[in-house]
């Protein structure tokens, strides 16, 4: 009898262990559980060159990035979309009520260099605009991906409804703004202006600096598309006939095939493919039949977003228009390889298709530009340029809000004894 409760008894025992091991796993595989906390990587200092743009950068003094995770952090599938916003350090408030009155829309154009892209929407977001993202159809799936999680972490931030495989000189560049003018067109979002801008641009304005800037009284009511009657060195372009080699290069159609005359009589202007335009504007380029005709008749030119904005808006009636605009406009700061000499000092970097990618020596002449954004970046050959133009950026962004700074839209930190300074210094 003894022996059969002893038996009994081990049973017992061993059963109750049983259930409370397994209780124990699937408690553990049902439970939410917290990423493990990665060790901070060490972030790359700001040149010693940045002293001239970042205020406190003294012997005693030093600023500490808290952004060098951009990447991983997006591909980090375990992190939900508040931390990931407070990670990556987005400002999530309206600054100002000026800002908040004029919300502005944005087109942007991408097909590499996810961390870029990051860090410009970053500089660029806040709660009241809307950003329409067109993401290059040949882009790889994990890049795809990555874009789509970032966007998906904001009521007002979206991906194209229709994706084009851009090439270089295409109509499919053209078509890819119009696919997210059409998308915001729809929107709900009051904007008053939209910007188009491609992943290697990056903000010299603050988001208070561009509504005035767009409220002026040269501004308030225009379109800004920078450029002339097209030049005669130009006119190959609209009058020869091209085909879009798709995903490649544009070639001409064969020889000296020449294109008719443009519609309606218009005069075709030649400037820059980028843009601030009125949201009356907008509507017209969608619903107007000389805007479809003008772009018809563009879909077998060079490079046609080089004259299809430009010339719409030399249409007499069209809203907005500038029919005695010339190259008037703050665009954007680009060094040109054939303007160096004149307009520039030359490029401290590289140049790609006889565009600068800036190097940190180009810092003094973008800011001097006084331009809405600069073009272009690249963060594998020149990062510490826009290390240094992005925390200039953010101090001149933070020292004109009128709200309370939250600690997560910091990029870096002064060390203790000089953060005093941050505050009287941030917009130098």
């Amino acid at each position: 009898m003894c022996q059969l409760d002893g038996t009994k008894c081990s049973f017992l025992f061993c059963l109750g262990m049983c259930i409370a091991v397994f209780s124990v796993i699937y408690l553990r595989t049902k439970m939410p559980t917290e990423p493990r906390p990665q060790e901070p990587l060490s972030c790359r200092p700001f040149s010693s060159a940045c002293k001239a743009f970042l205020p406190g950068m003294g012997r005693a003094v030093e600023w500490n990035r808290h952004d060098c995770e951009v990447e991983s952090l997006i591909l980090n599938s375990d992190l939900q979309c508040p931390a990931l916003i407070r990670d990556l350090h987005f400002i999530t408030t309206p600054l100002s009520q000026e800002e908040e009155d004029f919300p502005l829309a944005y087109i942007i154009t991408i097909h590499k260099e996810l961390e870029l892209f990051v860090r410009l929407l970053r500089a660029i977001y806040t709660p009241q605009n809307v950003y329409c993202i067109h993401v290059d159809a040949k882009a790889p799936v994990e890049y795809k991906k990555a874009v789509q999680r970032i966007v998906s972490c904001f009521k007002n931030t979206f991906l194209s409804s229709r994706s084009e495989t851009v090439t270089y000189a295409g109509f499919s560049r053209l078509q890819a703004d119009l696919n997210c003018m059409a998308d915001l067109s729809k929107s709900k979002i009051g904007w008053r202006k939209v910007v188009n801008l491609c992943g290697q641009d990056f903000p010299l304005m603050s988001n208070l600096e561009l509504v005035r800037y767009m409220q002026s009284k040269e501004w308030r009511d225009r379109n800004m598309t920078p450029g002339v009657k097209q030049p005669v060195h130009m006119r190959y372009r609209t009058q020869l006939q091209y085909r879009e080699i798709k995903g490649s290069h544009v070639a001409p159609s064969g020889k000296n095939m020449k294109k008719g005359p443009p519609p309606h009589n218009l005069q075709v202007y030649f400037g820059t493919a980028y843009y601030a335009l009125t949201r009356a504007f907008v509507d017209y380029v969608l619903k107007s039949p000389i805007a479809f005709d003008l772009l018809q008749w563009s879909r077998d030119t060079f490079s046609p977003d080089e004259h299809y904005w430009v010339t719409l808006n030399h249409v007499k009636g069209a809203p907005g228009s500038q029919i005695d605009g010339g190259w008037a406009g703050n665009i954007r700061a680009i060094k040109w390889r054939d303007q160096e000499g004149k307009a520039h000092d030359g490029c401290k970097g590289h140049y790609v298709r006889d565009i600068c990618i800036y190097g940190l020596e180009d810092l003094p002449w973008i800011i001097d530009k006084k331009s809405m954004f600069a073009n272009k970046f690249e963060s594998n050959t020149f990062p510490e340029a826009l290390d240094c133009l992005e925390q200039w950026h953010r101090n001149k962004v933070l020292n004109q809000a009128t709200v309370p700074i939250e600690p997560s839209w910091l990029l870096a930190t002064q060390s203790k004894s000089s953060r005093k300074h941050f505050n009287s210094s941030a917009g130098a």
